[in-house]
């Protein structure tokens, strides 16, 4: 168990090691140098880093040593990172900028852009499947590379995607709101917390209950990422404010009004908050974690 005595310091202590970690896996790849240089242009951009934290918190709320996750934490971020190359492409969001940088397209070119985003996608199974396996056994492994195809996938991120596009220029309820962003955004954040319980050989009702967090912090992330987009500092956000609306797309303000979408972020974290406490595990890193995704600014 980590012996963090603060948030900061385990936020800090684990995003060094991931970042570290990261790099140095992408060096060590035999492959041109513009397509390694433009992997670490997003990879290093900064971020949150929330999906890997994730990952390490759950781990350190269920006794274990956090680093064991750290080839899947890598996994995870490599992953999300290549679906925001993808998304800021002209196809896609067609956005320019990225973390207050030049999108990846706008500095490597499409193709440049599009094949590292392939080359970070197939790269996190290998960092899973390249994990010691005095970290993570063999049979913890293929659940683990099973379970992200499931997440990132048609039946998970890349679903998602697929139906906000289709959801473009159209009147969406709740149901169909919900159901976009359970995918495209709480599918890999429920990943990430499954896989610590994973790892760390949870039993069911601890699954369950961890299941059930991350389902609530996946919409509740969604909800605050909505509001952002409405009134957050486009200089804290690094990117600009506004542009769901540019594009017609339905969010919980536009259905539920800025204070009804406020009213369902403020029920999604409770709900997490209510589902952590059933797992009787020593869970303030997450709770932490749940705080941060219902005020964050960026």
């Amino acid at each position: 168990m980590s012996d963090s005595s603060t948030f900061e310091v385990f936020f800090r202590k684990y995003k060094e090691i991931l970042e570290r970690q990261m790099e140095e896996s992408v060096n060590l790849l035999q492959t041109p140098a513009v397509l390694k240089d433009a992997m670490l242009y997003s990879l290093t951009a900064g971020g949150k880093r929330i999906r890997p934290l994730l990952l390490f918190a759950t781990l350190d709320a269920l006794g274990k040593d956090p680093e064991q996750g750290l080839f899947p934490a890598c996994a995870i971020e490599m992953l999300h990172t290549y679906s925001l190359i993808h998304d800021d492409l002209p196809s896609m969001d067609d956005d320019d900028l990225r973390r207050g940088k030049p999108t990846n397209h706008k500095v490597f070119g499409e193709a440049n852009a599009i094949l590292a985003g392939d080359a970070l996608l197939t790269v996190s199974f290998q960092m899973i499947a390249e994990a010691p396996e005095q970290s993570i056994p063999l049979e913890a492994k293929l659940e683990l590379i099973r379970e992200l195809a499931l997440a990132a996938g048609a039946e998970g991120m890349v679903g998602g995607q697929t139906a906000d596009i289709e959801g473009e220029d159209k009147s969406l309820n709740i149901e169909e709101l919900e159901y976009i962003h359970s995918h495209k955004t709480g599918k890999l954040l429920t990943y990430s917390v499954m896989a610590g319980a994973v790892i760390a050989g949870a039993n069911m009702e601890t699954k369950r209950y961890l299941h059930d967090f991350s389902m609530h912090l996946g919409l509740a992330f969604q909800i605050r990422d909505d509001l952002l987009d409405l009134d957050g500092n486009e200089e804290i956000l690094g990117k600009p404010v506004g542009s769901d609306e540019d594009k017609h797309k339905s969010t919980y303000p536009a259905l539920l009004g800025v204070e009804g979408a406020k009213a369902a972020l403020e029920q999604q974290i409770a709900g997490a908050l209510t589902a952590l406490e059933k797992t009787g595990a020593k869970t303030a890193l997450l709770q932490e974690i749940t705080d941060l995704v219902a005020k964050r600014d960026h």
